[in-house]
């Protein structure tokens, strides 16, 4: 699931940019195809660039890093890791922690890279551990270097962790009252408000004035000599270390420790080491020899509850806070793009109204044109009230309500002073059509009525009468289902059967009827679904104009005579 979560994520904000510019924002359709051009190369380029740099990125070994589920600290063991894992070993994990060893400054970049990619959720509670070992070194030179790489390696990591990790230095050193095979000890150094606080091995912390008054617990030896060797180590950690790590070089950031830790106990040595020729320039008292074994050095587990704690994030909740952020800024562009949109509108709308206030109606065409305007307007706006408003125009923004009544008004005080006389004509001579279902006249593929058809009949037809000079136009309609001429048959049959009924029913001249059968050659819905077929199963009874129409034979030929006489007069 982890790699698809960055792809993912690109193909959310991908979505959201096309549907910014193609939904929201008032472009021409130019700008939107240069800008979703845009959008999609750069998409394009972040795949590939993503896809070259999974390629390239090593993570390391799976086994070296800690499961997604560990609860204990991570720390990064630089410098004399050697003496810390055993041959071959390049981890281990304690009751308090899991400790990776870094062999050399150059892996350490590679290895932050690791975790970041690979266990997200455990870069806060990661930090780096400089190990120093004094009796390994016989020049100050070689150490001071060494530790400018590694601080030079650490600060690298900022880019992994987006912030340099907790740096804490932790010194092994063989202390003069250690037996060879004796316990180690160890000795924690933190700096508060209240001063430097002491921890020996998994005591509480104390202040470092109370710590040097009391008596060892075991050896009865006096806190005051452990205070003495603890003030020469410091004497000799403070310009070589310390210092060191809490300057800057150039590009690298200073390092200061958030924590000291010493170790004391049975540690191998070099001859004339730096530790040595410390305690040899200090006091008479020569230092203690290491033995030549190579030991396994203890790790201090116990101390790394005094570690600074931060807020950790999954990798999962980062993507989510990042898309989160993404969907921000698209509803925020989103409802700025509306505003805009609804500013047109009423501006628009407004040009209209002002157009058509400041004509006065004469001439006519002008000002008409103008409320044709409006009215268009207000069908727009009132098609928006009943359906809803584009979305682009939504968001809690739209401002079409308030357009409609001054619309209306405007609309409703002026009209034409001469109406069109056209227009009206052709709506006092358009036919009346009446429109009956056939299935609740006549039974599937019949033309007789059925037995409870004349219910329907006097309902529907309480409008038709016969009238001198109307002629009524009985049609029938089928929809595309069997042969066509089939169809027009029938559908000429069931129109010539509602014919006989009306004729026979309301003793009507059979002057007044025509009768037509079209089939399916003049649907009214698609014959594709059983809906829009059964709207073009019907039979539509018509009123249409026609001087001869429904008048009694006398009447006919009276007026044929008439035309006769009239004729021989001329004549």
């Amino acid at each position: 699931m982890r790699p698809l979560i960055k792809p993912l994520l690109a193909l959310l904000v991908l979505w959201l940019a096309l549907w910014l510019i193609w939904g929201f924002w008032p472009l021409g359709n130019g700008s939107r195809l240069f800008l979703s051009a845009v959008a999609l190369l750069l998409a394009a380029l972040w795949g590939w660039r993503y896809a070259r740099r999974g390629r390239e990125v090593l993570l390391a070994d799976e086994s070296v890093l800690p499961p997604e589920q560990f609860a204990g600290a991570v720390v990064l063991v630089c410098g004399a890791s050697d003496l810390l894992f055993p041959a071959g070993q390049a981890f281990r994990e304690t009751r308090q922690g899991w400790y990776i060893a870094v062999r050399g400054p150059e892996q350490l970049a590679s290895l932050a890279d690791s975790v970041a990619a690979g266990r997200p959720a455990l870069i806060s509670r990661l930090s780096v551990l400089l190990a120093v070992i004094p009796e390994q070194w016989q020049e100050a030179e070689a150490l001071n270097s060494q530790l400018l790489e590694w601080q030079r390696a650490i600060a690298g990591c900022r880019r992994a962790f987006s912030a340099l990790p907790p740096v804490w230095v932790s010194c092994w050193l063989n202390a003069i009252d250690a037996r060879p095979d004796g316990p180690y000890s160890w000795y924690s150094l933190t700096s508060n408000r209240d001063g430097i606080q002491v921890q020996e091995n998994s005591a509480v912390a104390r202040a470092y004035t109370a710590w040097c008054g009391d008596n060892g617990a075991e050896m009865q030896i006096p806190r005051l000599s452990h205070s003495l060797w603890l003030q020469t180590l410091f004497s000799w950690l403070k310009p070589q270390v310390l210092a060191g790590l809490a300057s800057r070089y150039h590009d690298t950031p200073a390092l200061p420790p958030c924590m000291l830790t010493v170790c004391t106990g049975p540690v191998t040595s070099v001859p004339d080491n730096l530790w040595q020729q410390h305690t040899g320039a200090m006091t008479t008292i020569p230092a203690r020899a290491g033995d030549d074994r190579s030991p396994l050095l203890p790790l201090p587990d116990a101390l790394l509850a005094h570690l600074p704690h931060r807020n950790g994030m999954s990798s999962l909740m980062k993507h989510c806070r990042i898309a989160g952020m993404f969907v921000g800024l698209f509803l925020l562009l989103a409802m700025l793009a509306s505003w805009i949109n609804n500013q047109r509108l009423i501006q628009n709308v407004s040009d209209h109204l002002m157009l058509y206030r400041h004509l006065n109606g004469t001439p006519e065409t002008p000002k008409l044109q103008a409320q044709n305007q409006l009215r268009r307007d207000d069908a727009l706006l009132d098609g928006w009230q009943r359906d809803g408003a584009p979305m682009r125009y939504t968001l809690g923004l739209y401002q079409g309500m308030r357009l409609i009544p001054p619309l209306r008004a405007s609309i409703n005080n002026w009209a034409p002073s001469q109406p069109h006389a056209p227009a009206i004509q052709q709506i006092v001579q358009a036919p009346k059509i009446i429109r009956l279902d056939s299935l609740s006249l006549f039974d599937t593929g019949k033309f007789e009525l059925k037995s409870g058809s004349q219910k329907v009949l006097i309902n529907a037809l309480v409008g038709i009468k016969a009238k001198p000079g109307w002629l009524i136009v009985v049609s029938g309609h089928t929809d595309s289902t069997g042969n066509s001429l089939l169809n027009q048959a029938l559908s000429l049959k069931r129109a010539a059967a509602v014919r006989d009924w009306m004729r026979d029913t309301g003793d009507v001249s059979p002057t007044c009827f025509a009768v037509q059968g079209y089939g399916a050659t003049r649907p009214v819905a698609t014959n594709d679904t059983p809906e829009g077929r059964a709207l073009n199963r019907r039979v539509e009874i018509s009123l249409v104009p026609q001087a001869d129409a429904c008048l009694a034979p006398a009447m006919r030929t009276s007026s044929q005579d008439d035309d006769t006489t009239v004729s021989s007069d001329k004549e």
